[in-house]
């Protein structure tokens, strides 16, 4: 079994809320009777709700704040949340102008939230849903909607936060949140498998000379297993999938993100940010902002993930809004700034 700074494997998400809001209580506080949390100061806007399975801190229970999320429904590990937790946690934080929930493509959250949906709205408020659909590995672009959400949420929730904090009406939070779904893309490589709290045994296995190209945030296998390779090999083959994938060009606006998936030392993200850098130059690709970070992790796998959102005037008019969360900060910029 693997070590880890647990209690009972059965309340790590719950004891893991309690500890954040032991942390950070004057900012956030509980959902009543499930595993939500929400912002404690709530305006008269469309509620952005996000939420997913646990295990990939600090997506999705911590992603909340100004600019950001109002709520996050929380499910066990790798686990999507349960009907209940999905509506009760959309109710605490909505105001009357509807609901958009965010989430990753997954088979379960699927289903749960869309019957949250459904229920809202026979209660009288207005909902919609966008799911991220960025891992350009789970899927071919004919089956779009079949790729899973993984590190992209990062630039979706971003938008979301924006646009829903600006005062847009849900049908507009909506129409521009799935347009930065649509533009954002990306892929991961995986060097060990991670532990699930409380079981034996990782999810999957690698031998010390291989690595995993193209695997999921939950482990799902990738693409193809290969030899350990430097890292700047790593980048290239990443870089030149995406770019293949998202049909970015020379003169394109991007931003960029290097995401840890747990035990991946920031010193390792640096290094492999600076390839890929430097073949988005070498490119023509301008690259407006860049994010170097562990946002959305599974438990201690070793790996990264590169992701590419493609900018446009009203996109990065959104993207220079300012957020603030205990683990994501953005400054408002002048350029551009609603």
């Amino acid at each position: 079994m693997s070590k880890k700074i647990i209690n009972c494997p059965e309340n790590c998400v719950r004891e893991a809320a309690e500890g954040f809001l032991a942390a950070y209580g004057t900012d956030y506080e509980a959902v009543d009777g499930v595993n939500g949390l929400k912002v404690r100061q709530h305006t008269d806007k469309v509620a952005l709700v996000i939420g997913g399975g646990s295990g990939h801190e600090p997506m999705f229970s911590f992603f909340l704040g100004n600019g950001l999320a109002d709520a996050s429904a929380n499910g066990n590990i790798f686990t999507s949340p349960d009907l209940d937790t999905i509506v009760q946690t959309a109710l605490s934080v909505q105001s009357g102008n509807g609901v958009l929930f965010v989430y990753g493509n997954y088979a379960g959250d699927n289903m749960n939230f869309d019957i949250a949906c459904e229920i809202l709205e026979d209660t009288g408020i207005p909902c919609r849903t966008v799911r991220v659909w960025d891992d350009v590995a789970s899927a071919p672009a004919d089956r779009i909607e079949d790729r899973r959400g993984v590190a992209g949420d990062l630039f979706v929730i971003k938008i979301a936060g924006a646009a829903t904090a600006a005062g847009l009406a849900l049908k507009d939070a909506w129409r521009i949140t799935s347009r930065a779904r649509d533009n954002t893309w990306s892929v991961g490589i995986g060097l060990s498998g991670a532990t699930i709290p409380g079981e034996k045994a990782p999810i999957f296995i690698l031998p010390e000379d291989e690595i995993e190209f193209g695997l999921g945030i939950h482990g799902e296998p990738g693409i193809k297993r290969q030899k350990l390779m430097f890292a700047d090999e790593m980048a290239a083959d990443l870089v030149k999938l995406l770019l293949k994938e998202s049909g970015i060009q020379p003169g394109d606006e991007i931003c960029t993100c290097v995401n840890g998936l747990g035990s991946t030392t920031l010193m390792e993200l640096c290094i492999l940010n600076r390839k890929v850098d430097s073949l988005l130059r070498e490119n023509g690709i301008s690259i407006y902002d860049t994010e170097i970070n562990s946002y959305v992790t599974t438990q201690e796998m070793a790996g990264a993930s590169v992701t590419f959102f493609k900018l446009d005037p009203e996109l990065k008019s959104y993207y220079d809004m300012p957020c603030s969360s205990p683990y994501y900060k953005k400054q408002a910029k002048d350029r551009g700034s609603l």
